[in-house]
């Protein structure tokens, strides 16, 4: 297998193509620390009157968050053009596979300067990496292969894999469990979207059928009766919207199982609503919980999910400071690769640096977006995530340099270049695994065969996308 690093044309923070740029003494990426800043949200005239204690309170969060395009409206007076609103409204009846859920803490981070002198607001708007991926419009997507022909709704087949309903244990020693459905946002490219929110026009969501006390006490027996799982990853759905004495509940059950060491929490709202992280009294709750913890010798860490450095503000600095206080262990990032978004070393290595200069948040992941339907204008080549990878070594310290990494279907995670071999004409990579997932006990084949992954077919070159139109 070949892959050219060739050097590409990349875009910078708002989007716009950039070449080289490098630093005064030569270096291709110039390291520069930035204090964080939260922007102004009284910019925005729907918030005009928003007073600081207002934007702290968690409940006042929820409460104005935008869900539909009339309080996007209420929100933006003028500030947009009717096509904008046009465009989305295509795109919540056509294409969406997520609703519309967007907290004031996400929204604030969108175009935090204003737009441009010249520069009318709604083309910002537009441009603005974070808009790109929270609020998805129709012209965003791509028409030619608005999905791919392998893409499905559960890309990863985790409910395959459930042992239980809401856990899917997919590798030896680890486990996920979904213990809701909801979240505090809802990201247009979220993996989970088979499951995670209200259903769409395009996509009519599954249910969690048990009652959350019994789906939760099921997935404990299961847990006590298979030793060889060491590591729990909890999440939904986000662990920000189950209230904090239901999971600080199941989290004191969990670690009185002894053959647990790992537990992990998942949520995105430290990044979307760090102000429900800052609330005193699960602040007093997790220090219980880590206490417990420490006790047993356990690791509990929170996983949490930032694309683009404009997102990492004071609030969510003042929130990990508030959790690591409390006890947790290590605060870490997994984000996904996604163009328009991030999908460049430059604005990878500005994320980094942010998190870990700005926020004490350790990079851990990138994950490259799964093939889930209507996802192909966020999706890059293996190819392209190989050279990021090149790209991003050398600037941070080993332990907080990312991986990037392939969430292969009945793999797992994969580093990217663990592939074992690459048709780059038809985009077709191909991995192998060395363990058994939970439906797999029996299959001989499982750790001899090959598993296939599927590069965006606008990406090949033309003979490999005329492949592709006879075959699909």
């Amino acid at each position: 297998m070949v892959v050219s690093m060739t050097a590409t044309i990349e875009p910078n923070r708002r989007g716009e193509a950039r070449g080289d740029q490098h630093s005064r003494d030569g270096q291709p990426y110039a390291y520069e620390r930035v204090e964080l800043v939260e922007p102004d949200w009284t910019r925005f005239p729907g918030w005009a009157d928003v007073t600081a204690e207002q934007w702290r309170d968690p409940q006042w969060q929820r409460v104005n968050c935008v869900k539909n395009i009339r309080q996007m409206r209420a929100l933006m007076g003028d500030l947009l053009d009717e096509r904008f609103y046009a465009d989305l409204e295509r795109d919540q009846a056509e294409r969406a596979t997520m609703s519309m859920l967007v907290p004031p803490q996400m929204i604030n981070t969108m175009v935090p300067s204003g737009a441009a002198p010249g520069e009318e607001f709604t083309d910002a708007f537009y441009a603005d990496p974070l808009r790109h991926y929270m609020i998805p419009v129709l012209s965003d997507r791509r028409t030619d292969w608005p999905s791919h022909p392998q893409a499905s709704r559960d890309s990863l087949h985790e409910h395959d894999m459930w042992v239980a309903e809401g856990l899917t244990h997919r590798y030896p020693t680890k486990v996920l469990a979904e213990l809701l459905s909801t979240c505090p946002q809802y990201c247009g490219h979220c993996t989970r979207m088979d499951l995670v929110g209200n259903s769409t026009p395009v996509i009519d969501k599954l249910k969690l059928t048990g009652k959350p006390v019994d789906r939760h006490e099921a997935m404990l027996d299961y847990l006590r009766n298979t030793p060889q799982v060491r590591d729990v990853v909890v999440s939904g759905g986000d662990v920000a919207n189950l209230p904090w004495p239901r999971l600080e509940d199941f989290l004191t059950k969990l670690m009185a199982i002894d053959n647990i060491r790992d537990i992990r929490l998942a949520t995105k709202g430290l990044v979307g609503l760090p102000q429900h992280w800052l609330q005193e009294p699960l602040l007093e709750g997790m220090n219980r919980v880590t206490t417990i913890a420490r006790e047993r010798g356990v690791s509990l860490a929170i996983h949490t999910h930032a694309n683009h450095a404009n997102s990492v503000t004071p609030l969510v600095a003042e929130a990990t400071k508030a959790l690591l206080d409390a006890g947790v262990r290590d605060v870490r990032n997994q984000g996904v690769l996604l163009a328009g978004v991030n999908a460049d070393s430059h604005s990878l290595l500005d994320l980094c640096f942010r998190l870990l200069d700005g926020a004490q948040i350790m990079p851990y992941y990138f994950y490259m977006c799964d093939m889930i339907p209507f996802s192909e204008h966020w999706r890059v080549s293996v190819a392209d995530a190989q050279r990021m990878q090149h790209d991003l070594m050398g600037y941070l310290p080993g332990f907080a340099t990312p991986r990037i990494v392939c969430d292969v279907p009945f793999v797992g995670k994969r580093w990217v270049h663990q592939i074992a071999d690459y048709d780059t004409e038809r985009g077709i990579s191909y991995w192998t695994k060395n363990y058994r997932t939970s439906i797999e006990a029996s299959d001989p084949d499982a750790l001899t065969r090959t598993y296939e992954y599927y590069d965006p077919i606008h990406t090949l070159p033309e003979s490999g996308q005329q492949w592709w139109r006879d075959h699909s």
